[in-house]
């Protein structure tokens, strides 16, 4: 080699190098826990010993790894910029399309971000690949290279394998809730531990299972001469504050939970998450499912679930001839939702940011926005009865604004001295301060949209129900909670929900606790909209195990009930 050429291989390898060494620092070193630095920096290194090992360059090794895991690293910083969830393995489905390109174009960073990786990235490979020899073992025999090279190769590759699996030396970095893994930005690990979660396990029938069980619906619907519009609201992190023992003062009383002249069926009601996952209990009311049938790839429901779902509830509404819309309080890029509610079925998707509304938005806001949704759609679509799924989000964490900035009578401890030691009083007196203010508001917002809503001629369903209650930081279960025996060990699933009507409905629906794969089946019983098959089965699981779902006491019953739902009506599909 000439000393030119050697002055060049020198300089790309130390511009590699460099390079190498920014990913390491913004890579690795930048993850959240020491046990996902350490995580990301052994899936970069032995990256680097198999492309050094396959391709006998050293420059060319540091900068195609550098340039793959940083572009894993710009991307989720981006993502979570603009979209505040990371990158994910279904994001390399859902986001490589021509309408992520037209985002891109409205976004100058975007815009330059992406030009320059198409314009640099095979330019530095390229030049990377030309600008030095193959350079292993020079002074070695050709066989002994080429055995080196292999065997790095394939021990690399095995390694890479290894640690990517949630058996494998790195578990505790799997299979994190997925509240903490859309916010810890720890970027690197989420992605590459995100596929491992994303493989749906199906429920597994038994052998044994029984067949002969009836899952057909055989008696008259009670239905109203005309069809009713049918508004939900998911009250984001809402619950009734009374399970709290010591939540007994009167501001633990609200009307929203208390049934009165036009309540059809309201109580406890258990969902499949904590602290945070709205998404699995949209999935869940949306479709009768439980996200947890699934095994961890439920926690990405709006990624891989809902374009698999044959039967969900605004399909069961179109059947009888409802329009089905939603309205999204956020960006309908947050989590996929956009994509998700075209896969539940709605007609029609309204996505909060284009309607003002956003993460600082109250109820109040939410509610102005749906005032003016139903009336142009009512406009547009006159002979269509209306079904509505729309979320809150002010009630949403964290609890923290300081006491002094509540108006009174939140502005001071309500619950002073009530929790050992000083430090989790505070926390707590903070945090529930906070809760019960925001509580009053969504009273309020429901209030207004029960007499807008069924204080008119024209027959209406409005239900409302709690998606999961807050986390406190973890801090809500050191409180004790007052919930009946059949919750079981998961008191932190236990929220409420509320079904009204404003015309007469002659069966009551109130269970002990009702799961949330049931709302949706008794959202259609109150309603008295004819069901399809999946509800009618929905409907008799319901009544057999008295509101129960997955720990109903017959479990011969669950598993004929599964059978049904996937083996012959074959709910969940491969996806499009």
């Amino acid at each position: 080699m000439t000393s030119a050429g050697a002055r060049g291989t020198f300089i790309l390898r130390a511009l590699a190098v460099i390079l190498f060494a920014a990913l390491v620092v913004f890579g690795p070193l930048a993850e959240n826990t020491a046990d996902e630095k350490v995580f990301a920096a052994t899936a970069i290194l032995l990256s680097l010993l198999f492309v050094l090992m396959a391709s006998a360059r050293i420059a060319f090794a540091l900068i195609t790894v550098s340039l793959l895991f940083g572009a894993i690293e710009i991307a989720g910083r981006l993502k979570f910029l603009y979209l505040q969830t990371p990158l994910l393995a279904p994001d390399l489905e859902y986001f490589l399309n021509s309408g992520t390109l037209e985002v891109f174009s409205h976004y100058p960073l975007l815009l330059g971000v992406g030009i320059g990786a198409v314009l640099l990235v095979p330019a530095l490979l390229v030049l990377s690949w030309r600008g030095e020899r193959a350079a292993l073992l020079p002074q070695r025999p050709r066989w002994v290279r080429v055995g080196v090279r292999l065997g790095g190769t394939l021990a690399a590759a095995w390694g890479l394998a290894w640690i990517l699996t949630a058996n494998g030396p790195f578990g505790s970095v799997f299979n994190k809730p997925m509240w903490i893994t859309i916010n810890d930005k720890s970027f690197i690990t989420d992605f590459l531990t995100s596929f491992n979660d994303t493989v749906i396990n199906e429920p597994v029938i038994p052998a044994d299972v029984d067949r002969s069980i009836n899952w057909k619906l055989n008696r008259p619907m009670q239905a109203p001469a005309q069809r009713p519009d049918v508004v939900i609201v998911l009250e984001e992190s809402t619950f009734d504050p009374r399970i709290l023992k010591p939540c007994t003062i009167p501001l633990c009383r609200v009307a929203m939970f208390e049934a009165d002249k036009q309540t059809r069926a309201h109580g406890l009601m258990t969902v499949h998450t904590f602290g945070g996952g709205t998404w699995t209990s949209e999935f869940s009311a949306l479709t009768g499912l439980a996200h947890t049938l699934f095994g961890n790839a439920g926690l990405y429901a709006p990624y891989n679930l809902a374009p698999r779902v044959a039967y969900t509830l605004p399909r069961a509404f179109q059947h009888a001839g409802y329009r089905a819309i939603a309205l999204y309080p956020m960006s309908g890029d947050f989590l996929n939702a956009r994509n998700a509610y075209d896969f539940y079925g709605f007609d029609a998707f309204y996505d909060g940011t284009e309607h003002g509304l956003g993460w600082e938005s109250h109820d109040a806001d939410l509610l102005e926005v749906f005032k003016r949704i139903y009336a142009d759609e009512k406009r547009d679509h006159p002979d269509q009865p209306l079904f509505v799924f729309m979320l809150t989000l002010h009630q949403h964490g964290p609890h923290m604004t300081p006491l002094d900035k509540l108006p009174a009578p939140f502005n001071k401890p309500l619950f002073a001295g009530k929790f050992k030691p000083k430090a989790l009083d505070d926390w707590l007196n903070l945090n529930l301060g906070n809760y019960l203010q925001r509580l009053r508001a969504s009273n309020a917002m429901l209030a207004d949209l029960q007499a807008f809503l069924l204080g008119g001629p024209t027959p209406a369903v409005l239900v409302h129900f709690g998606d999961h209650q807050p986390s406190f930081d973890g801090a809500i279960n050191e409180i004790p909670k007052v919930v009946p025996k059949l919750a079981g060990p998961v008191k932190h699933w236990v929220t409420y929900y509320m079904i009204k009507s404003n015309f007469p409905v002659r069966a009551r629906y109130d269970y002990p606790l009702l799961d949330i794969a049931f709302l949706g089946s008794l959202a259609l019983d109150v309603a008295g909209v004819p069901k399809d098959a999946f509800y009618q089965a929905n409907t008799l699981l319901r009544e057999r195990c008295n509101g129960r779902y997955l720990d109903c006491k017959d479990r011969k019953i669950v598993a004929s009930y599964h059978d049904y739902i996937f083996s012959t009506l074959g709910d969940l599909h491969e996806s499009q």
